[in-house]
This record gives C-alpha cells, structure tokens and sequence, in this order.
C-alpha cells in the first residue's frame, strides 16, 4: 500500500519566496531634507488669536454672573438658530458653530471658577445648575428678534 516516511526539520530545506520578478533596483527614492516641520500659520498669527482669546476672557470676567447667565441663555438659543438654518439648508457661516460652542464653553467656565472661589463643591454645582436650567423662561434669541423688528420695519414701510 503506501509508506510514508517523515523527514526531520533539518533535512527539509525550503526554497526562498519571490515576491518579484523584476530585477532589483539599489534606487529607492529620492529624500529631501526637512530642517523644519512644515506649518500652515505664520508664528505671527498664532501670537494675535491668544491676544483676542486672552482680551475674551478679561471681557468676560468684568461681566457679573447673572449677566454670563443671560449671555449664555442668547448665544445657545443662536446656536438653536444656527442647527435650524443647518436643517432647512440656509446659507449660514459653519465656523460660527464652533465660535458659539467656545464662547459659551468659556462662560460656563468662568462661572465655574467663580463658584469654586465661593467654596460651592462639584455637587452643589450641578445641583444649582439643574436649578437654573429650570428657571430659564424660553425667549427668542436676538438674531431672531432683530429680523422680526425688520419684517416689521418692512411691513410699516408697505402700508405707508
């Protein structure tokens, strides 16, 4: 019938694998040489956006806290307008979403370290903060009333 005989590990020897069968090339490329990291923004601009961010900030801790409130209250009901405008495909800035969120994220943490100055724990603060967010009477945001006081401006214009 059949005989089989197993050949030990060093006997057995396998030929190299080919992957190509073109012949080897010593060129691999050419490498310029990079003494500096490449960057899109001049070390100018970056100096002038801290400068407007560091101005922000100083604005926005003369305000009063309930003036923060009020402000932060304005700029999510834009943001609210911003998302609807997105929605019905408008024409509307997208970096503007960004701004919003930033600016408010800036407010939100400058009346944090408000309340850490006053001693109010991480607990009591989103117990408060729940607290308020209840408070808040929905109202319309300012863009929106401004272009209500212009279709109404429009409308006076037409009658008389």
């Amino acid at each position: 019938m059949f005989s089989l005989s197993i050949a030990s590990p060093s006997s057995l020897k396998i030929p190299p694998k080919t992957t190509s069968t073109l012949p080897k090339s010593s060129f691999n490329g050419i490498r310029l040489p990079t003494p500096y990291k490449a960057s899109f923004r001049s070390p100018s601009s970056s100096v002038v956006m801290m400068a407007k961010r560091e101005e922000e900030l100083k604005e926005i801790r003369a305000r009063t806290t309930e003036e923060l409130n009020e402000e932060i209250i304005d700029l999510k009901g834009e943001l609210l307008m911003l998302r609807l405008q997105k929605s019905v495909r408008n024409e509307f800035k997208s970096s503007e979403f960004g701004r919003m969120r930033k600016r408010i994220a800036r407010m939100l943490t400058v009346k944090r370290e408000r309340e850490i100055e006053e001693g109010i724990g991480k607990r009591l603060s989103r117990k408060l903060d729940r607290q308020w967010k209840k408070s808040i009477v929905v109202r319309p945001p300012p863009s929106l009333k401004k272009l209500q006081e212009e279709e109404a401006a429009a409308e006076a214009a037409e009658k008389s």
